[in-house]
């Protein structure tokens, strides 16, 4: 149980909960063990009414009373019961809701690198399954266990100062229960484990299928994918099959043992009952008490599967709440920026790929400045823009914003101020409105039309039957390629920030809007620093300097007039596009 250390700090935070449940638990079952010698009573008091030692009115005033008892002491014991629910399961409830509040803070916080080598639905997996395999340790596990030790205690207790030699028997089979339990919990734990990473592939099979449906349609190959899921959910079955085979094992155990148990209170009470060594009672409390273990006893192997489930799901999420984040804030100040940006000697090499994607860039832009970064597919343009935002740090070198090393300033603040619209736009499944409010929560109907107007989209938007108000499918499907692409540049532009990254987020407009798009950017952007990423010229030619880039290396800068005079890319790309736009 190594891995359920880590749950430790919720049993310390919801102390005083847990303990009053575990109080009323107590309460509650101390109470219930009292039926078995009210029991005990009355039939003492009929063999005594037998044998002519008592009168028949005081038998049926004694029964009487002690009926009363019992259904008092039922409900007061089944009200205990309740409470006990409400505190413990309820509990394990808000510890549930803690636990995946802190996976998803986890989540936000760790890099890019880790969503490249994780899944999204072994991601989700762990913080639904697998919480709520975790939340039945702290609930119903507890809950039960307590059960059973204070009615398991508290039971052996009483038999023990009634007749201990009867006791003593009783309770023979248990030791076997006890091998059994440490043997079969060993098993259980290891088939968990590879059930819950056969569910955790079927939910990332499932998610990656829906997220390509399109894809799987337009290949026809339907027949295929619905192939390989039956096959993993074969699997899956399997493997599941297997688990529930042993859990099988323990309740006709339990309940073997439990019949072994009422088997010799009745051979040996009978034998002590005829030799005059105990009275008939004896034997109705001590098969009452038998009973009232049985459940307690026959839990234990469904308390152990929890346990172990609990565990392999606490190792499963423990290894993603023991990442360390590569990107870490190192200050917590509030920062303002002017926006000068500097790359100094940059290199940067993706760790899952090895791939050089910057090697040695150096340049600097100041304040209101528009830089544009050109160059063929993979030469690392990119990645400036992710330097920039801080999705990665170099390698070597440095990147300063105004004076200061990336690393040194509040990542919050940096984010904050910057205005980023990636190559291919996200957009959530919400309203066109909210999509545009996400760069600016705050932000008043009329700013956000405006935002709307100045990235080209308002006309696309009133054309529809909600207006601002059309929910968007998910990751925008609604939508064409264009007007994801617009509808992310309005989300930026409505936020203000100082620095702007436009990563060739025009490749899915026309020429027209483009040319639309870029004056009104123009406009905007006069104080702000400006990052236009592209692969046409027509987007960057107005940039106070361009960047040519080539396998991570800087070949060319200067302005438009200046590069289109110097043989290289940048003059090639810019006759073969005007050449396209002639024909």
């Amino acid at each position: 149980m190594k891995a359920l250390q880590y749950l430790n700090k919720y049993f310390l935070k919801y102390k005083f909960r847990l303990a009053i449940g575990i109080i009323i638990t107590v309460l509650s079952k101390f109470l219930l063990l009292e039926i078995p010698q009210i029991i005990r009573k009355s039939f003492n008091l009929i063999e005594a009414y037998q044998l002519d030692e008592i009168g028949l009115e005081k038998v049926k005033n004694e029964l009487f009373l002690n009926v009363l008892i019992i259904i008092g002491v039922a409900i007061i014991a089944g009200f205990l019961t309740f409470l006990m629910r409400q505190t413990i399961i309820v509990t394990s409830r808000l510890i549930e809701f803690d636990l995946k509040n802190e996976i998803y803070q986890q989540y936000q916080q760790l890099s890019i690198n880790f969503y490249k080598k994780n899944r999204t639905g072994d991601l989700m997996n762990r913080i639904s399954e697998d919480v709520s395999k975790v939340r039945m340790y702290f609930g119903p596990a507890i809950m039960y266990s307590m059960n059973m030790l204070v009615l398991f205690i508290v039971g052996f207790y009483q038999m023990l100062t009634i007749d201990a030699k009867l006791t003593l028997y009783t309770l023979l089979p248990f030791p076997v229960l006890s091998v059994s339990i440490f043997v079969l919990s060993k098993v259980i734990n290891e088939k968990s484990t590879i059930v819950q990473l056969y569910l955790s592939k079927l939910t990332t099979f499932n998610q990656e299928f829906f997220s390509g449906i399109s894809v799987v349609k337009s290949y026809g190959i339907e027949a295929s994918i619905i192939k390989n899921f039956d096959q993993l959910a074969d699997d899956s079955k399997h493997k599941n099959i297997d688990l529930y085979k042993i859990q099988a094992i323990f309740f006709p155990l339990m309940i073997l043992l439990i019949g072994i148990s009422n088997l010799l209170v009745i051979y040996i009470g009978g034998q002590q009952y005829i030799a005059g060594e105990i009275k008939i009672g004896v034997i109705a409390e001590f098969m009452l008490y038998v009973n009232i273990l049985t459940w307690p006893v026959a839990i234990v192997g469904w308390v152990t599967s929890i346990v172990q489930q609990a565990e392999v799901s606490q190792q499963r999420i423990n290894e993603f709440l023991k990442q360390v984040p590569e990107i870490k804030n190192t200050n917590t100040k509030d920062t303002g920026l002017k926006g000068v940006i500097e790359f100094k000697k940059v290199r940067l090499v993706y760790d899952d790929t090895n791939i050089t994607a910057l090697d040695s860039i150096s340049f600097k832009v100041n304040s209101g400045e528009t830089i544009a970064v050109l160059g063929k597919t993979g030469s690392g343009k990119s990645t400036i823009a992710n330097l920039i935002s801080r999705l990665y740090d170099t390698t070597e070198g440095s990147v300063l914003i105004d004076g200061i090393p990336i690393k040194e300033i509040n990542l919050n603040a940096l984010r904050d101020q910057i205005g980023f619209v990636p190559q291919d736009p996200f957009l959530f499944s919400d309203t066109i409105e909210n999509n545009i409010k996400f760069g600016k929560e705050t932000a008043t109907e009329a700013a956000i039309i405006e935002a709307a107007k100045n990235a080209v989209v308002h006309t696309n938007i009133i054309g529809f039957k909600n207006k601002y108000k059309t929910i968007l499918g998910e990751r925008g499907v609604t939508l064409s390629g264009g007007q994801k692409q617009r509808v992310s540049i309005a989300r930026a532009i409505l936020k203000d920030p100082k620095i702007l990254i436009f990563d060739d987020c025009l490749s899915a407009v026309d020429t027209e809007t483009e040319e639309e798009i870029l004056t009104n950017l123009h406009r905007i952007s006069k104080n702000k620093t400006t990052f236009i990423i592209s692969h046409r010229v027509s987007s960057v030619k107005n940039a106070h300097k361009i960047i040519v880039l080539d396998a991570g290396k800087i070949t060319q800068q200067g302005t438009h007039n200046q590069l289109v005079t110097e043989n290289g890319y940048y003059k090639e790309l810019y006759e073969q596009q005007l050449l396209e736009k002639e024909t």
